[in-house]
């Protein structure tokens, strides 16, 4: 009876440390994923209440999408130019999803006032050169205005929206880039314009015909006919006017070949994106 107690016992010891070892392991792998940073505002850019907000939307659009999308602010670049500091920051923090490490880094740089985007895997794949300077438009006028968070909003969004559009097979590129939606002030405006045009013409061509005395190119109709006998007349050649028009340049392949360009990173890695001034 006591050696059955004690094999229970010895058995049960194990069983309780084989479960707090799994415990613990799962544990290390849920903080080891909490401390994956998706925004870092090292320039303090953003308030405090944004930076919580801007941590959601990004951790839950890369889990969902399996792309990891960063934003990160710096003060300095300390030396490194701008893609370099991007690539790196990507690189050697361990983001990316899968052996591609799928990602897109959104860095801004206040010495300079830089951006950059740095793509990885998937990413290069989803935001194209043509979607990527597609995008910029819609954020920069934010970060010009010190709008960052906003700006940020609207990376992440648009990323969104660019990952799942790439997944159709069909990624927003040259001859595939997102149409604006329906603006229905911009769409009051532009009537309000043509009908100011269309009653500018209108009026004129009413004030036309009020006129009983037109202007004259010769003074044919002022003139008794065959009053006027010439003597002698010649011909006296005055000038001549030449118009020149350029021969339109054919479009190289690489301006509409559409795609992604990339470069290797210090690390060896494979990395797209691009860059700029706000």
């Amino acid at each position: 009876m006591k050696n059955h107690n004690k094999m229970c016992s010895v058995f049960l010891i194990l069983f309780l440390s084989f479960t707090f070892a799994i415990s613990t392991a799962l544990a290390v792998t849920m903080d080891a994923a909490d401390d994956i940073m998706r925004m870092v505002d090292w320039a303090g850019l953003l308030s405090d209440s944004e930076e919580a907000e801007l941590s959601v939307q990004l951790d839950e659009i890369s889990e969902r999408q399996q792309v990891d999308l960063v934003v990160v602010t710096i003060d300095s670049l300390e030396g490194a130019s701008v893609v370099e500091y991007a690539d790196d920051f990507f690189d050697y923090n361990g983001y990316g999803f899968g052996t591609e490490h799928d990602g897109i880094l959104f860095l801004i740089s206040m010495e300079e006032r830089d951006w950059c985007i740095s793509t990885s895997g998937y990413g290069i794949e989803a935001l194209t050169d043509a979607g990527r300077e597609y995008m910029s438009e819609e954020f920069l006028h934010y970060l010009s205005d010190g709008e960052y968070a906003q700006a940020f909003r609207i990376f992440a969004e648009q990323c969104d929206d660019y990952i799942t559009q790439a997944k159709t097979g069909e990624p927003y590129d040259v001859d595939n880039i997102p149409t604006e939606p329906f603006s229905p002030v911009g769409a009051l405006m532009i009537a309000v314009i043509a009908g100011f045009v269309i009653s500018l013409i209108v009026t004129g061509i009413m004030r036309l015909g009020l006129h009983s005395v037109y202007s004259q190119s010769t003074a044919d109709s002022y003139m008794k006919k065959d009053s006027l006998c010439l003597t002698r007349e010649h011909e006296l050649f005055l000038y001549k006017d030449v118009t020149r028009t350029e021969k339109p340049k054919e479009n190289s392949s690489s301006d509409s070949s559409g795609g992604s360009s990339t470069h290797t990173s210090s690390s060896g890695n494979t990395h797209g994106g691009g860059s700029g001034k706000f």
